[in-house]
């Protein structure tokens, strides 16, 4: 089998399985798209966040907790994130929130993620419309408001939606990865 022409690795931490679920869907519906094998998963539980170095192409993927906490296992690593070398690379960000719970902190933790990583010399894509969702706040948003700064999954109130806006954002970042 030869090498694919592609190398993602997606980095995720999960507590309750909602986010790994997520991240395996990403992986299924990109490698669908790509025709091959192309994303390689790692769970930050086990893995070192060092191990971005091996991709062009990194999708991080993390839930917010309580009242806009980060998930134990990125806590457990923050550090570390701000250390990464990401110059050059292109970066797509996933986050899961529960909006009706923590309207006041919805998506917290992917914009303090996106924030983390913004100094980096990278390419962030897959900015996600914020229509559909219904919060009081969230440090996820762009400057304008109208956009999360990755795609947005609330799997406590929207599962039903889950499977479609991963759809919708594989095909969206697979654009944006070429443009």
């Amino acid at each position: 089998m030869s090498e694919p022409t592609i190398s993602i690795g997606l980095f995720y931490g999960s507590t309750t399985c909602y986010t790994e679920m997520a991240a395996e869907k990403i992986q299924g519906q990109l490698n669908t798209l790509f025709d091959e094998e192309v994303v390689t998963l790692h769970n930050i539980k086990d893995d070192s966040l060092s191990l971005t170095q091996h991709y062009d192409i990194v999708i991080f993927g993390i839930s917010t907790w309580d009242f806009g906490e980060l998930q134990e296992d990125w806590e457990s690593h923050w550090e570390e994130v701000h250390t990464l070398n990401l110059d050059g690379k292109i970066i797509a960000l996933f986050g899961l929130g529960d909006q009706y719970g923590y309207a006041d902190w919805f998506q917290d933790a992917l914009g303090m993620l996106h924030d983390a990583i913004a100094p980096s010399n990278c390419k962030v894509i897959g900015h996600w419309p914020n229509s559909g969702y219904e919060f009081t706040q969230s440090k996820a948003l762009n400057e304008d408001k109208t956009h999360f700064v990755g795609l947005s999954l609330d799997d406590e109130n929207q599962f039903d939606q889950t499977d479609e806006r991963i759809a919708q954002w594989c095909e969206q970042i697979l654009v944006e990865m070429s443009s």
